[in-house]
């Protein structure tokens, strides 16, 4: 089973840019963080995640989300691979989210919502193109 679930902060604000098909986009980075025991010492370790968001729901976290907000996410990793100019191979992990609930308050009382993307024509139930 392909399935996880974080719960952290924006980096960053949203990217929602429009596919081919017309479909919305929305790429972020969450933060999560957790304390790791040192000998005697504990100390913070933050771990940053990409996240993509397909349809109105991208269109929704590009609106209500900002730099510093706390979401839960969750969805499947997607692992894509290429080469890059120099031609070594890069690879890039991602969550394809299905749920993305927004925890932050906003000041004009937008908070505490969940989104879910739907599926489309060109796109399935996770987001990927057919």
């Amino acid at each position: 089973m392909n399935c996880v679930m974080i719960v952290g902060n924006l980096g960053q604000k949203p990217d929602v840019r429009q596919a081919n098909s017309g479909t919305s986009v929305c790429n972020f980075s969450v933060a999560t963080n957790e304390s790791v025991k040192k000998g005697d010492q504990w100390e913070d370790y933050t771990e940053w995640h990409r996240v993509v968001v397909f349809g109105r729901v991208a269109d929704n976290c590009g609106k209500y989300l900002d730099k510093g907000s706390k979401v839960a996410v969750e969805g499947k990793l997607r692992t894509s691979s290429w080469d890059d100019k120099e031609g070594n191979t890069r690879k890039r992990t991602e969550i394809i989210a299905d749920k993305v609930e927004f925890l932050s308050k906003k000041e004009n009382g937008v908070g505490q919502q969940q989104a879910r993307p739907e599926p489309s024509a060109d796109y399935g139930n996770d987001g990927i193109p057919f």
